[in-house]
């Protein structure tokens, strides 16, 4: 086959290549991935990519993770459903169903484990999470909203079912955050450990103008009520930049200025 899918698990995790950030394993955010994924595992945690042929070479060009809603490290209330962490397909082989492929996993998985349904989010500004359109082709249907352009999409298979939705958003919890740069972060992400190591250590004669909070488990990532992506936010003198992600240059920038 020119494509196929490969359950990552407690079982083969330390033999199989994860997509997120592999061509960094001896980093810290590939290794604290692994183990948080270990430990995510006990919980019903899914992690499968895509690997293609490309040439007379087989290459991971995508991956879906997801959870069931009890245990997801977004803004998000839906238990009885499984919620999508991360979906990418990237490269040449975009735009050729894979990420459908990945998506029907997780449709099939919930219908298996007799769930309500499948849940995601999406933005109308691009960044980490898929697009909008993928969902509404696979029959998902927008279910929540919260400003300035998330937005929630479920695939609910019972009319009885509950509507998965966002946390609430408190603005009062930013008046603690309103010096410096702030970052929220889990190990969910490994991207975004290893650049606050960066941070840390470029920030150190601005301790007092850089803070790294880690979320340790999946209530302080569902409730921390800053922001709907729930495991990694930047907020810089009192203001969310959501989850977007901020170069290392653009937040040392900030920092200078104070």
């Amino acid at each position: 086959m020119s494509a196929k899918i490969i359950d990552i698990n407690a079982n083969n995790i330390d033999e199989q290549e994860l997509f997120c950030k592999k061509t960094k394993k001896k980093m810290a955010g590939y290794q604290n991935k692994v183990k948080w994924l270990k430990e995510r595992f006990k919980e019903g945690l899914k992690y499968k990519t895509l690997k293609v042929k490309e040439g007379n070479n087989e290459t991971l060009r995508g991956m879906i993770e997801y959870i069931p809603g009890e245990f997801n490290w977004r803004g998000i209330n839906a238990d009885g459903f499984l919620v999508i962490h991360c979906l990418w397909v990237v490269g040449k082989q975009k735009n050729k169903g894979y990420g459908s492929k990945l998506l029907l996993e997780a449709i099939n998985d919930a219908k298996k484990d007799g769930l309500f349904g499948v849940v995601g989010m999406s933005t109308e500004k691009g960044g980490w999470v898929p697009n909008k359109k993928i969902y509404i082709n696979n029959g998902f249907k927008k279910v929540d909203e919260v400003g300035p352009y998330f937005g929630l999409y479920a695939k609910i298979f019972s009319d009885n079912a509950p509507l998965p939705k966002f946390n609430p958003i408190i603005d009062e919890r930013l008046k603690k955050y309103t010096q410096g740069v702030t970052v929220l972060y889990s190990d969910q992400c490994p991207y975004i450990v290893d650049l606050v190591d960066e941070l840390k250590e470029n920030s150190k004669n601005n301790e007092n103008l850089f803070n790294a909070v880690k979320l340790n488990n999946c209530k302080e990532a569902q409730e921390n009520a800053v922001y709907p992506y729930g495991t990694y936010c930047i907020i810089c003198n009192g203001e969310r930049t959501l989850y977007q992600h901020r170069t290392k240059k653009d937040i040392l920038e900030i920092l200078k200025a104070g």
